[in-house]
């Protein structure tokens, strides 16, 4: 029952190229960096990704994209992202563009088994009807366009039919785990991460801190270990790193705002 990993690069080391991999965070919140970079030292490439984003500021899954490293991208925000929208426009990469919402739902119908669904999120659009540029050519044309969806009617209102989710491998940051892989998340870290979680046939999680089972309670666990095959120890320095997207101050009653 133990799965703690003796490091990141160990539970990484199975990765093949062209996996696929659920990752889970939001914006920088939450995001698996030190299992990210342990893959980037390995050099696999050809992989597709499912994230909400595709990393920022050079960390993350920036790391991978600005190496070359991505093939594919299933993802819900683009943002400030330059790299990706580059490789993007530039045929290097392919990007299915899908709804925050409907995103969350597939990787939660792949994790319970649940091989489909209809949502009316879409209906109307190039998501459901196709047409959604997935892979441009380089010149300005789409090499690769999104097929069309079965769309279906329920009591007068039509839906669109989404797949569920599943992947190779899915790589997950917690605050803190168990040895038994019982997790717990902290405020918008838990956005994507146990969705993500539940979606990987193989899913590794870094975890801030490490405690022996029975310490969880389990009224506070957010994800069962059933859901986890590898757990990795981070050291302080490596729980402390976390990044800000977007640093906003406010001056203090009397102080002038710096220019």
């Amino acid at each position: 029952m133990d799965k703690t990993a003796s490091s990141a690069a160990e539970a990484v080391r199975d990765v093949p190229g062209g996996a696929s991999l659920a990752v889970g965070g939001f914006g920088l919140s939450g995001v698996p960096n030190v299992l990210i970079d342990a893959l980037q030292e390995r050099g696999v490439d050809g992989l597709h990704v499912v994230s909400n984003n595709c990393g920022a500021l050079g960390t993350g899954l920036a790391v991978l994209l600005a190496a070359g490293r991505i093939a594919r991208v299933t993802g819900s925000y683009i943002g400030a992202n330059e790299e990706f929208a580059r490789q993007y426009l530039a045929g290097e990469l392919e990007l299915e563009l899908i709804p925050q919402g409907t995103l969350a739902e597939r990787l939660r119908a792949g994790g319970a088994g649940i091989p489909a669904f209809f949502t009316p999120a879409g209906v109307g659009t190039t998501l459901a009807d196709g047409g959604m540029p997935w892979r441009y050519d380089g010149e300005g044309g789409v090499a690769v366009a999104s097929p069309a969806k079965e769309v279906r009617e329920f009591d007068g209102r039509e839906y669109v039919l989404e797949r569920g989710i599943r992947t190779d491998f899915a790589l997950v940051r917690a605050a803190k785990g168990d040895r038994h892989g019982n997790l717990v998340f902290s405020k918008s870290a838990r956005n994507f991460n146990p969705l993500a979680a539940t979606a990987g046939r193989t899913t590794v999680a870094e975890v801030e801190e490490l405690v022996e089972p029975g310490e969880l309670d389990p009224d506070a666990v957010h994800l069962p270990g059933i859901f986890v095959q590898r757990v990795v120890a981070l050291s302080p320095e490596q729980a402390r790193e976390k990044p800000i997207e977007q640093r906003t101050v406010s001056a203090r009653t009397g102080e002038a705002v710096p220019a």
